[in-house]
Parts: structure tokens; sequence; C-alpha cells
């Protein structure tokens, strides 16, 4: 991610079309490099990541900054719940696995100091920027519903020195996973050594250890929990699949995954996905958020083994398109950092404009997620011409 870019990309290389096509298995590694599929599915997930707090907006599950139907057990609630519930599944972590793989590179090119330095750069100023500044007007903006002045809100948020990382947490995440890979790198630097792709059996091992680690947080942090906006539930696919990007990397078979890798755990997700509704059903199961119960290891062991193989099948996809991308596509690609960065005001804004309209939920949330991503995406492209912003986003 652009981070969704630049996040991971910043000591990427330009596409070499004289190489071996990406999808062909690599005998040897080779450092990772910007690549047309891999930005473009950054860029399509960072629209979704819109969607999904547009979801929360009209009654799907999770915090966000305002809210205009809370779940009320309707169809479109529960509709909206499962859409979320996959969502967060894998497409956080498909981030984490991306920036995961343009770590050693950037180090080996480097250094450790000089990569922290432009991680501090690229991910602290947005970080600090959200935090004291679009947060604090994002959270003033929805207080306008209860009749507070817009200024008065912002005002107290400056006075009281809160600050609201909201979905920039990812970058808080990702400067403390950058620091122990540089650590990692400083300490011992890991030699290059190719390796075959993971075999099915250590991926399903990685699954069941993702689910029981998320098992194991969540008896400390029920998801929901947050502590300086991180959800440390959910942390368990972040750090492995940062791990895995990073393993991928430095043992060649980035960009070459097996299509029948992919093919294997999709017929796994599939099977898994309607595992979903019995954590969540009305029966004494337990809280699947968090604690001892049948119902938090059905969530928490449920989870990666959905993302195994939505996340392969879509690096397959992405890592067969090797074309350059169109006008509108590479435009996307180049601004998903910085729509992902001012999505949250520009989509409460939307969403207020809208709420005295007495239309359906599910229309309101195709509309509104519509509209918010083309602001976004305008915007972002004029805030990537002022001087200087370019270079941190």
């Amino acid at each position: 991610m652009d981070v969704h870019g630049r996040w991971g990309q910043e000591n990427a290389q330009p596409v070499n079309n004289s190489l071996p096509p990406y999808s062909r298995a690599m005998t040897s590694p080779t450092p990772a490099r910007r690549h047309p599929g891999i930005d473009q599915l950054k860029a399509w997930v960072t629209l979704l990541v819109v969607f999904h707090h547009t979801a929360i907006t009209y009654g799907g599950p999770g915090g966000w900054f305002w809210r205009e139907r809370a779940g009320d057990g309707s169809a479109t609630s529960e509709a909206f719940g499962i859409f979320c519930a996959v969502n967060q599944a894998w497409f956080m972590g498909m981030f984490f696995l991306i920036a995961g793989a343009y770590v050693p590179g950037a180090l080996q090119h480097k250094g450790s100091a000089a990569f922290l330095r432009d991680r501090l750069v690229r991910l602290g100023i947005p970080l600090l920027v959200f935090g004291w500044l679009l947060g604090p007007v994002t959270v003033a903006l929805a207080q306008t519903t209860r009749g507070t002045a817009f200024t008065d809100t912002l005002l107290w948020a400056w006075r009281s020195g809160r600050f609201f990382p909201g979905p920039l947490w990812f970058a808080t995440a990702l400067l403390a996973m950058s620091a122990l890979a540089a650590l990692r790198h400083t300490l011992r630097a890991p030699a290059r050594q190719p390796r075959p792709f993971p075999s099915n059996t250590v991926l399903l091992a990685a699954a069941l250890g993702c689910g029981a680690l998320a098992f194991a947080l969540r008896l400390v942090w029920p998801v929901g929990t947050s502590v300086w906006g991180l959800q440390f539930g959910y942390f368990a696919s972040y750090v492995i699949l940062f791990a895995a990007g990073m393993a991928a990397a430095e043992q060649g078979w980035w960009l070459a995954v097996p299509a029948s890798a992919a093919r294997s755990w999709r017929i796994v997700t599939w099977c898994a996905l309607p595992v979903l509704l019995l954590p969540f059903a009305p029966l004494p199961l337990g809280d699947p958020m968090g604690g001892v119960s049948l119902a938090a290891v059905v969530y928490a062991f449920w989870e990666p083994f959905v993302a195994w193989g939505i996340l392969l099948t879509l690096l397959v996809r992405a890592q067969a398109r090797t074309a350059p991308p169109g006008r509108l596509a590479a435009a996307l690609a180049r601004r998903a950092f910085a729509i992902y960065v001012i999505h949250p005001p520009v989509l409460v804004a939307v969403a207020l404009a809208g709420r005295e309209l007495a239309w359906p939920p599910l229309l309101k949330f195709a509309l509104t997620g519509s509209v918010a991503c083309a602001l976004c995406f305008l915007l972002a492209g004029l805030l990537l011409r002022v001087p200087g912003v370019g270079r941190v986003l």
C-alpha cells in the first residue's frame, strides 16, 4: 500500500519485461520489484477498506467514527456482518504480507538506519497528521449529529491532547514490525536461500498456529479491545503474514505462487466460509470475540482457513498481470495510500450528507461508498500535487 504502494515499495524497481514471467517458479531469490498486478491489487483492496467502513456505517459490526444504524439483527445487518467478517479475515493481512515482501530488499539496499529513517517519514508523518488533524476533524464531523458545533469538538480535541489514530493504526503496527526487521538485519543479515514454495502441510501448520495464537491473544484482548488504537486480537495473522512476506522475498518465491496451491486452498476457503454462522448462531457456545468458549475457538481458527485461500488466489491472479496498467488503474495505484489516509473524514461527510434520505441501507451503502471512493480519488490527486507530499504519500 504506495502503502499500499509506498508503505512497502520505497526501494522497489521498475518492472523489467526481459525477466522470466512472474508466475514461473523461481530458481534463485531476487529483490522484490514493483509489479503492476500487485499495485492494482493493493489499490482495489484500499477501495474495499472504504466500503468496509461504509458497511459499518449502515449496520455492520465494528468500530467507526459515525454510524447511522447499529446492528439490529435484520437480514441487511446480518449481510453486512458477514461482509465485514470475511473482509477482516484477510484484507489487512494482505497489506502486511505485501509490505513484508519489500522489507528485505530495502534493508539490503539501504541498511537498517536509512531504512528506519525512510519508514519514519513515510509512515510516521501520515500517522501524526491523521492523529492530530484528520482524526479530530472526523470526530468533529460525527459530533455535529448530536448538536455539538464542529469547531467546539475540534477545539476540545486539540486542547485535551487527544490523539486519534483511526485506520492509521496500520502505520503504527508497520513501524513496529519494520523496527524488529531492522534489528534482525543488524544482528544477523539473513542469507538469501532459494527454497520451494511452502507445501500444503506447511500452510496448514501456519493456519493452525495462526488460529491458536489468535485464540490466545483474545483471552487477554478480546476483539473490539483497543490499545493505542491497536486491536491485538487480530494481530496473529498480521505478524505471521508480514513474516511470510519477508520469507517469500528471502527464499525466492515472491510472485511465484503456484496456481495449484491457490486452487487447493480456495476449496478450503469455500468449505470454511459457512462455518462462520456457527459461532454467531443463537446457541449457547459463548462469546466468539474472546475468552474460553467454543465460539471463540471456532472464530479464531475460521479466519486463517478463509484467509489463506483468498490471499493465494488474489496473489496468483495479480502476479499474472504483467502488462502496464491503463491511466485510471495507474492513477488509482499511485493514489492508494493517500486515499487510505484521507478516507475517514470524506466517508463520514458523505454519509452525513445523506442521513436524512429514507433509502434502504443497502442502497445507501452502495451510493455512499461509491461517492466516497470517487471523492477520495479526486482529493488524493490534488493532494499529491502539493510540493513535498509525494515524498511522503
